[in-house]
């Protein structure tokens, strides 16, 4: 599993034998089932999650209990409640696995340790960091002022997998809509 990772790595930067036998040495594999939780809320965030395969999302739940989802995390992607990792705070997102899921989990003293050991994986995490917010603002940028119609076919073209994946349900919170209007919406599409 961790060969994907370093594949990963590999494609923003090089790591040498070394720097791959220290990230091996850092990371730890979990196997999540499907709705097994990573972490909930009121939890700090322990790891930053790196999915090999499977998908998982954050989501926070509001005061009538709806589920509004923050991010799928499908293969090759990193998912974390970023503020509690880093700020050691408790969450106030779930995040959890949709389907069966293998992740590669990196503590937050194992992250700052591979900062240490190989300071370029702190630009990688930075290139990573920074695409993640470019990604959330126009995300929300997209829910305000976009039509549900464009907004699915958005989601269809970033998350082209997931849309046979994933209940129906799921992508309907994520663009803000409900699953009777996202039905109406695939008829058309």
């Amino acid at each position: 599993m961790i060969d994907r990772l370093i594949q990963h790595i590999n494609g923003i930067m090089r790591l040498t034998e070394q720097e791959e036998l220290t990230v091996r040495e850092l990371v730890r594999e979990k196997t999540l089932k499907r709705k097994q939780f990573l972490h909930r809320v009121g939890e700090v965030a322990q790891y930053s999650a790196f999915v090999v395969d499977g998908c998982l999302r954050s989501y926070a739940i509001d005061q009538n209990g709806f589920e509004h989802i923050l991010q799928f995390a499908p293969e090759n992607w990193w998912i974390s409640d970023m503020y509690s990792f880093v700020k050691n705070q408790p969450s106030e997102l779930n995040i959890d696995a949709l389907l069966p899921t293998n992740v590669l989990l990196l503590s937050r003293s194992c992250q700052l340790s591979i900062f240490d050991r190989i300071p370029k994986l702190e630009r990688y995490f930075r290139i990573l960091t920074e695409n993640a917010l470019a990604s959330s603002n126009h995300r929300t940028i997209d829910y305000l002022s976009l039509p549900a119609k464009i907004r699915y076919q958005k989601f269809c073209t970033l998350y082209p997998t997931l849309i046979h994946t994933i209940p129906q349900k799921y992508i309907a919170s994520y663009i803000g809509i409900t699953p009777e209007f996202l039905s109406k919406l695939r008829s058309e599409y």
